[in-house]
């Protein structure tokens, strides 16, 4: 005999379902990464940039204003 479903069954089941899919948020970050990872002239600006900061050649800046002006 089979064993009858519920409709509390099939609604965990898409729960279960719900919590294993990749969302469209999850998608987007990744395709940035992509974007990101693919593109020499930004990970050679990235790693300028951790070389300055392991150096300490950094500044704090406090507005917006402050930082405009430094441009």
């Amino acid at each position: 005999m089979t064993e009858s479903i519920t409709i509390e069954d099939v609604y965990q089941e898409l729960k279960t379902i719900e919590r294993k899919m990749v969302t469209r948020d999850d998608l987007e970050a990744l395709i940035d990464s992509v974007e990101i990872l693919s593109n020499p002239k930004t990970m050679e600006a990235l790693r300028k940039s951790d070389l300055d900061i392991k150096e300490g050649r950094i500044k704090e800046v406090s507005s917006v204003e402050e930082m405009l002006s430094e441009l």
